[in-house]
């Protein structure tokens, strides 16, 4: 898997609020630059999380989302997002994970029971090496399949230090789950591999459930960090 050259010059000022919602506890997070918001990974119930935004942030422009990968628990607020924001609300998602959402939205339906609101169509479909452009901050697309086809990690170098949000990709000292279906063991093994030669040690590692991490420390202590 090529790795691709990451800008690392810092480059404007970021805030990150994290939102705990939906059925299995997702990390949502805004991420506040020079007056716009982007919602990375809105997992469930969109409206509230704009209204909060709104409410918290009132000089604050929420553009829309952009999520890691296409899973039900992180696109799940998508329609109530698009809802709250009206036209031109971005939805940005990889390519690879296009046919993601409405597959997963009937795989959890089945497994236990979860009804997610169809996200519908991305405004835009992202893939390795593009950017995504908030404020006057830059995220940086990698893609790391395994966890889905179309995983990806957002990378910031800001003023405020490095960030990444890597959604399910990578956990304190382990990985997410392959089990799933488009799930890859061998992917997932090569993604953190990359991860491994890209990210700056110093990275904030910002992940889709439970407590942040960093380059670090799972270079340190992750097992499964090559």
């Amino acid at each position: 898997m090529d790795a691709t050259a990451l800008d690392l010059t810092p480059r404007g000022s970021v805030s990150i609020e994290t939102l705990v919602n939906g059925p299995v506890q997702t990390n949502s997070y805004a991420v506040i630059s020079n007056g716009e918001c982007l919602i990375v990974d809105p997992a469930w119930e969109g409206e509230s999380l704009v209204e909060h935004i709104r409410a918290e942030y009132p000089d604050v422009h929420v553009l829309g989302a952009v999520c890691t990968h296409g899973h039900a628990d992180h696109v799940g607020g998508i329609a109530g997002v698009r809802a709250a924001i009206g036209a031109g609300a971005l939805y940005e998602l990889c390519d690879k994970d296009a046919a993601v959402p409405h597959a997963n939205i009937e795989e959890q339906r089945a497994m236990w029971g979860i009804e997610t609101p169809d996200p519908g169509d991305p405004t835009r479909l992202l893939a390795e090496g593009d950017t995504v452009e908030l404020g006057d901050i830059c995220l940086q697309v990698i893609e790391v399949p395994g966890h889905t086809p179309g995983g990806i990690v957002l990378f910031a170098a800001t003023k405020q230090g490095n960030i990444a949000f890597v959604g399910d990709t990578l956990f304190p000292g382990s990985h997410g789950r392959t089990d799933l279906a488009g799930g890859d063991e061998a992917a997932i093994m090569r993604s953190l591999s990359k991860l491994a030669r890209l990210l700056p040690a110093d990275t904030t590692c910002l992940v889709g459930h439970g407590p942040s991490t960093t380059m670090q420390a799972e270079l340190e202590h992750n097992p499964f960090m090559l």
